[in-house]
Parts: structure tokens; C-alpha cells; sequence
């Protein structure tokens, strides 16, 4: 694709993953917006970022003596960062918030500009500080912040824009500001919605129902989130009563996407009964490979050179140092070792592997079986620190083959996805969207052991490059669910992966090159890049 024909792209998202000491991420979303802006930079899409310098980022989270997780927020400075000399204002609850606009080139990304409210004469700095820490009004004014600001910025930059991409909701008031532009320049509300409708796309993500945030309209228009040209009954024709971001989402764009096809399917079924909403289509999350993969594990499985498994012990190695520099364990190079990393919530099922006992207590008492749990709860969550706590409990349970790291972060999440033998996700189907992490490790030579949700389905061949739990069986029952997923995992791992690993390693290295084979093309960033091009841009 010539670049210089190519739609001009504005992306909004509220948080991005560059580095992990940059605190401007909280999960995924931000990993794969990270992702998203260094493949823009590759391979020369013309691309920029809008998203908002937070102060205090996401949180630490640290575990105390007693097992349970709590949070600090440090003030960070990032002095790398370029001042544009640019400062908009957007008038939240009836007053001027002025908002600096930082450019952050660096770490070899498209360019990125962050809006900041800490500046001097700001009686409302403080809506910058953390990132997803308040809910209400506070959500609502940095979400004015990122999308009103946003578009304001890019004017003020004389970006010129051809379409404006929303990486979830949070972006939507973006869509309010090109209204209230083409209302000012003489255009009536309907055609100003229906222009603007023509140049939003949309990447819708979560398939919990509570992730996809509401706010009430009469607290929309007390913040002025309306922006002096949406009322009451606008509002909501657009979003519902309360006003759902998703639904506005989907109503005030072109064309959506879901991140992986099953959850193309999981989202129409969904939002089935929004009516006058936009398709949402399928667009597969992908990785940017130079940040995350071993590029030597990848030349090993292209050669077909059994120098892949001594490549993996290597950074199987590395792995095992680093949790004993974090944690004082010392794992056993020589035994299947499991990773697992995800946000602590109860659908991913974080200590699922433990629902039977008497499967594996024997395992990870002898030390055949070890295992790796890394993730943050939301700091507002306390159903997500109890699934930590219960976690922290096991690792003093079987504390030589039981370890969790703290503070999770992209430094983290390479050293698992790099290191481990084995990646698990065993989330109850369908509500992962993607996954990327799975993919991270794939192409590190990690062998998959996932339920068939998210990303997986495109990528499983079972017994040649990872392994499915189970058959994609779907129950609202969860009680029934759990049951069928827990026999299907034991199943999987007692009866296949263990003596793989342990009986048949020609087959194991074998496994580790079509894991690589099978996925290194088809999960990098160029492709989804292209497919944004394609299916989303220019359609």
C-alpha cells in the first residue's frame, strides 16, 4: 500500500503501552494500541495517536505480608516528552479546562499526542492523574478531555484527518466535537451527525456487558459532554437512557470492528437489538513482533533447526533468574513450567488449574508442575483482589512450584510469553475478546493450552502447535460451564501436554516450530494494519 494514497487516521485511546517505566497503560487495550502505533511507524501508515498524558498512570499494585493487594500511585515525569507549544480548552461543567499537548516520539512509534490538564491556572488538573481511577464525573471529564481535546489538538497541529478511529467508547465525545464543527460552519444537527458518521470507525472490545460503560444523560449534561449541540432526546436516540458509550459508539460510526472472529460474532449477538447501529466485522488483534518475539526462536523454526529448544531453555533460563530476583524462588529449569497472565476478574478463571486438587497436588508438590500467575486486580475491584489473594495463598501452599509476580507490566508480560513452556488461558467462552498475550508466546515458541475463545480457534491446530481445552462448548450456566472445562482441562494437560513434554521431546520441539510457523505471518501488526486499510478505512 502507497502510503501517500492512503486515508490520513486519527486514533483515540485512552491509554497506550510503549515501555513499561512509560505508565500510560493499564491491560490490553493499551498493549495493543502500543502495538498498533509502532506498526503505523514500520511500515509508514499514515497514523497518529491522541491519547492523555496521566500523571500518576495506571497504579502499583504490591502485595502485602498478609497476601492481599494494594495500590500506590507514584507522580511520574517524563522529561523525554516534547512540548508542542499547543494549549486547548474544553469547557467541562461550565468552565475552561486548558489542556497541554505533549508529542511522545519516541520508543519508535507513529506520533503520539497526550492531553494534560496539570498545568498551571488549572483549577481541574487533577483530571489527568490516574488513569481509569474514578468513575462518574471524573470518567467523563477525561473522557471530554480525550475526545473533545483531541480533536482540537489536531487542529490546532494542522493534522489533517481523513478518518477518526475510536479504540473503545472512551472516545466517543471525539464524534460531538466533528458535530459541533460542521454545526458552526451553518450545517443542521442531522447532516452534521450524518457527515461526521462518514469519517468515525470503531474497535469495540470487552464481551462483559459491564465493561461497556453508561453514564447518566442528565450527568452528561451537567459536565457538558453534550458540547452545546446534543439534548436530552439526542442523546438519547444515540446511546439509550443511561447513555451507553458502546451503543453511541456504534451508532456514530461508519463501520465497527470486534478483535477477533468469534468475537465478531459474540458483539453482533451482542448489540443485535441496537437498531441503526453500524456492522461490526471482524479485524483480528495482532502483535508487534520486534517488542515482543525472539527473532532468533523465529530464524530457528524458518530453518527448521532443533536449536529452537536450546533457545528456549535459554530464555526459559533468563525467566527463572528474574522470578528469583522478584520473589526469592528458584524454579527447576527441567520441569514444565506454566504461564499465566491475565487481569484478575472471575471470567478469566485465574486459578482454575487448582478447581481439583487431588489432579494436581501431587504434581506441583513433586515438582513436576510449576506455574507462573501474574495480573493486576482494578484497584476498585475487590472481587479481583480476592482472586489475588487466593493466588498469593496457593504460592505459600506449594512455595517451590507456585509463584506470583507483583505489579504486573510489559517487562513482566515479555518474560512470561518468552520463558515459559506452556501459556494457559482457560476463560469461560465466549468472553475473552482476543488475547494477545497468546499469541506473544506462540511465536516465542510457548506452546498454547487454551480454551477455544478469543483468537485461538483461527490459530489451534490440536497436537501440532498447542493444545485446545475442550470443544467450544458455551453454557450460561456457569456452574455447568466450570465443570465441563475443568474435566476438559485435566484431560488435555494430564493426558497429552505432561507426557509430551516429559516422554516425547522430538515432538515437543516439533510443536514449538509450527507454533511459530503458524502464527508469525498471520498475528503481526502489518496484517491487521492492512485490514484496518482495507475493511475499515477505505470501506
Amino acid at each position: 500500500m502507497a502510503s501517500n494514497s492512503l486515508p490520513r487516521v486519527a486514533y483515540f485511546c485512552m491509554e497506550y503501552a510503549l515501555q513499561s517505566d512509560f505508565k500510560m497503560y493499564a491491560g490490553g487495550l493499551g498493549i495493543l494500541a502500543g502495538d498498533y502505533l509502532k506498526g503505523a511507524k514500520d511500515h509508514k501508515f499514515p497514523i497518529v495517536g491522541i491519547g492523555i498524558k496521566w500523571k500518576q498512570g495506571y497504579s502499583d499494585q504490591q502485595i502485602t505480608a498478609a497476601g492481599k493487594a494494594i495500590d500506590t500511585y507514584p507522580i511520574y515525569e517524563y522529561p523525554f516528552l516534547k512540548d508542542t507549544g499547543v494549549t486547548v480548552s474544553v469547557t467541562i461543567r461550565k468552565r475552561e479546562v486548558k489542556c497541554k499537548v505533549w508529542l511522545c516520539d519516541k520508543y519508535g512509534t507513529a506520533p503520539l499526542y497526550l492531553l494534560d490538564t496539570d498545568v498551571p491556572g488549572n483549577e481541574d488538573g487533577w483530571i489527568t492523574g490516574q488513569l481509569y481511577g474514578w468513575f462518574g464525573e471524573e470518567r467523563i471529564a477525561q473522557e471530554m478531555v480525550l475526545g473533545i481535546g483531541g480533536v482540537k489538538a489536531l487542529r490546532a497541529l494542522n493534522i489533517p484527518v481523513d478518518v477518526y478511529h475510536f479504540n473503545e467508547g472512551h472516545a466517543l465525545f471525539a464524534g460531538f466535537e466533528l458535530v459541533r464543527e460542521k454545526v458552526a460552519k451553518g450545517n443542521s444537527f442531522d447532516d452534521a451527525l450524518a457527515a461526521s458518521r462518514k469519517e468515525i470507525v470503531f474497535t469495540t472490545h470487552t464481551p462483559i456487558i459491564q465493561g461497556n460503560e453508561s453514564h447518566y444523560i442528565d450527568r452528561l449534561l451537567y459536565m457538558g459532554a453534550d458540547n452545546g449541540v446534543f439534548n436530552k432526546g439526542s442523546l438519547k436516540k444515540i446511546g439509550g437512557s443511561p447513555f451507553n458509550m458502546t451503543v453511541g459508539a456504534l451508532r456514530m460510526s461508519k463501520k465497527s470492528n470486534a478483535v477477533a472472529k468469534l468475537h465478531a460474532v459474540t458483539a453482533n449477538k451482542m448489540w443485535k437489538n441496537v437498531k441503526d447501529r453500524s456492522e461490526i466485522i471482524p479485524i483480528t488483534n495482532a502483535i508487534h513482533l520486534p517488542t515482543w518475539v525472539d527473532k532468533n526462536i523465529v530464524k530457528a523454526a524458518q530453518q527448521n533447526s532443533n536449536d529452537i529448544w536450546k533457545l528456549h531453555q535459554a530464555n526459559k533460563k533468563t525467566l527463572i533468574n528474574f522470578i528469583y530476583e522478584r520473589t526469592g524462588v528458584k524454579l527447576k529449569q527441567d520441569a514444565l513450567l506454566i504461564g499465566f497472565s491475565r487481569r484478575a476478574v472471575p471470567y478469566k478463571r485465574s486459578d482454575f488449574i487448582f478447581c481439583d486438587k487431588s489432579k494436581v497436588d501431587k504434581l506441583f508438590k513433586g515438582g513436576q508442575l510449576q506455574i507462573v500467575f501474574s495480573g493486576k486486580a482494578h484497584p476498585l475491584d475487590d472481587g479481583g483482589k480476592r482472586i489475588v489473594a487466593n493466588i498469593v495463598a496457593l504460592t505459600k501452599k506449594y512455595p517451590k512450584s507456585v509463584v506470583f509476580l507483583e505489579n504486573y507490566d510489559m517487562t513482566i508480560g515479555a518474560m512470561l510469553t518468552r520463558g515459559s513452556d506452556v501459556w494457559l488461558n482457560n476463560p469461560r467462552r465466549p468472553q475473552e475478546a482476543s488475547g494477545t498475550s497468546g499469541m506473544k508466546a506462540a511465536m516465542n515458541g510457548v506452546l498454547n493450552l487454551s480454551i477455544l475463545d478469543g483468537w485461538w480457534p483461527e490459530a489451534c491446530q490440536h497436537g501440532v502447535n498447542g493444545w485446545q481445552i475442550g470443544d467450544g462448548y458455551e453454557n450460561a450456566d456457569e456452574k455447568a460451564l466450570d465443570e465441563h472445562d475443568q474435566k476438559a482441562l485435566y484431560k488435555v494437560l494430564l493426558g497429552e501436554v505432561l507426557p509430551t513434554y516429559y516422554k516425547d521431546k522430538k515432538k515437543w520441539v516439533e510443536m514449538m516450530k509450527q507454533s511459530v510457523l503458524t502464527t508469525h505471518k498471520e498475528f503481526a501488526v502489518k496484517r491487521m494494519l492492512e485490514e484496518y486499510y482495507e475493511k475499515l478505512y477505505q470501506a
